[in-house]
Parts: C-alpha cells; sequence; structure tokens
C-alpha cells in the first residue's frame, strides 16, 4: 500500500527574530495563505465546542470566493461537540490529518483516521468527539446545500483514501490522478471534496478557466501553481483559495507526489434571481 502523508499545522508563534518577508497573497481573484500563519492568535472557538480550536481559511465573502467556508480544527482529548453545527441546511465534509475522531452522523458512529473522510447531509443530526490519547486535527468543510425540487438530499458516506483507488487523468500517463470519495454522475451532491495527486513533473497543461470555486489544501509536497497571472510556490501546509474563473495550472516540482485536498462546488444551475 502506498504510503501517505497529511500535513497538519500545530500552532505555536514564530520568534521576534523572523523576518516579516512571507508567501501570504491576497488578490482580487485569488489568495494564498502560508503554512506559516497557522500560528496560536489566529485561531477562533465556536459555540458548543469543548476543548477545540479552528483556523479558519476559507468563508464566504461578497465579490470573492461565496459558496463555502472551510476550518482546520483541532480537537484535544475528550474534547469535541454534540452540537458541532447551528446553522439550518448545512452539509459538511470532514477529512482528517492527524489523530482519530469519532463521529456519529444519523444515529450510526465510526473512528475516522488520518486519510479519514465523512460527507454530512444537510440538516442531519451529528455529533464528534476525540476519544483518543493524542489532539485530533481535521478539516470542517461546509456549504449551504442547494436543494432542488425532485432531487432527495445525498445520504451520509463514511471513507478513506486509502481504500479508495485513485481515477487517473486520460493520456497522463498515470502521473496526474484524483481520488473521488462521491460519484460524479450522483447529481445531488452540489459540491465535491478530493484529493488530486501529481507526480513528479507532472502538470496542468492549459490554464484551467471555470466558474467552480476551488479551495486547495496542500496535504504533500511541493509545486509551482499558476493563480491569474501569477506563478507562485506552494508546499505541503500551505492554502490557496480560487475565486470563479480564476485561471489555474500547476507543475510538481518533486522530489515526492504534490497533493491536495480539494473543494469545488458542482451540478447546480447558476441562480439568476437574488
Amino acid at each position: 500500500m502506498t504510503e501517505r502523508s497529511y500535513y497538519a499545522p500545530n500552532g505555536g508563534l514564530p520568534p521576534q527574530t523572523q523576518l516579516l518577508t512571507d508567501r501570504a497573497m491576497f488578490t482580487e481573484a485569488y489568495a494564498v495563505i502560508p503554512k506559516g500563519t497557522f500560528s496560536d492568535i489566529v485561531t477562533s472557538f465556536l459555540p458548543f465546542w469543548d476543548k477545540a480550536r479552528f483556523w479558519v481559511i476559507a468563508r464566504p465573502l461578497s465579490g470573492f470566493a461565496e459558496t463555502f467556508s472551510q476550518y482546520i480544527a483541532e480537537v484535544l482529548p475528550g474534547g469535541g461537540s454534540d452540537r458541532p453545527e447551528t446553522e439550518a441546511g448545512v452539509e459538511a465534509v470532514l477529512f482528517v490529518v492527524e489523530g482519530e475522531i469519532t463521529v456519529t452522523v444519523l444515529g450510526k458512529t465510526d473512528r475516522l483516521e488520518p486519510g479519514g473522510y465523512a460527507y454530512i447531509p444537510p440538516g442531519a443530526e451529528w455529533s464528534l468527539k476525540n476519544t483518543s490519547q493524542a489532539p485530533a486535527r481535521f478539516h470542517w468543510i461546509r456549504k449551504a446545500y442547494q436543494f432542488v425540487e425532485g432531487l432527495d438530499a445525498p445520504d451520509p458516506i463514511i471513507a478513506n483514501e486509502t481504500n479508495i483507488e485513485p481515477t487517473v487523468m486520460p493520456d497522463t500517463n498515470g502521473v496526474w490522478a484524483t481520488t473521488r470519495f462521491v460519484d460524479p454522475a450522483d447529481l445531488r451532491h452540489d459540491m465535491h471534496v478530493t484529493i488530486v495527486t501529481f507526480q513528479p513533473g507532472g502538470v496542468i497543461p492549459f490554464a484551467e478557466t471555470h466558474v467552480m470555486e476551488h479551495g486547495l489544501y496542500v496535504l504533500e509536497g511541493k509545486a509551482v501553481y499558476r493563480l491569474n497571472q501569477d506563478w507562485v510556490e506552494v508546499e505541503a501546509g500551505d492554502f490557496m483559495w480560487l475565486r470563479a474563473f480564476c485561471p489555474q495550472a500547476c507543475y510538481a516540482g518533486g522530489p515526492g507526489p504534490f497533493r491536495y485536498l480539494l473543494y469545488k462546488d458542482v451540478n447546480r444551475h447558476m441562480a439568476l434571481a437574488r
């Protein structure tokens, strides 16, 4: 089985001697939040969570990316929540990068380890606990579900990427692949969270320009990423946030695989009435 790596932030605070020059960027088309910004002083606490803190790395902003929010959660042993979601009609994806969590969705309990994925349908009753002896860190992606008359809401999904065979992109000789947790043909889903893997030297060979918004968290490796008109170096622990139609491409530099957790909105008409 292929060994997989998942970068997880640990907080802390840079020393007073550190230079202020950094790779953090926020433009009209994209944002880059490098791993060095994940310090203790930028964490948030949320209602009804115990022994937990959150790095908020994406939230809806008018005129920018508008469909999702994304947190990196850190839950200490014994912590968690019996009421994690406080907003109606919200769906969620959890993806574990360090430690273990126990998730109960609609009365069914599962343990998630690194690489573990959970899809939580809109309005589903769920809870989360860290019953282990070590901190757990995971991504929590939230989206207001877009209901469509005639389509049921999706069912819960519990999976681990180690049990899923990646789908190799056509005509790439295996250097570009996507691990999918949801059937792309299932139109009940209005967002996909996948893992994209490039082997060293692999590229997106054109500037993708499309309506889907993206959140990209680098799990492993490094690359040069094309964002709008700029080429930006990114590495494990960095987060990229792309608004709709931002041109994008990448070149994986090695020496190991370049992998990222990818969010995108899918399968819905563009709303015309506001």
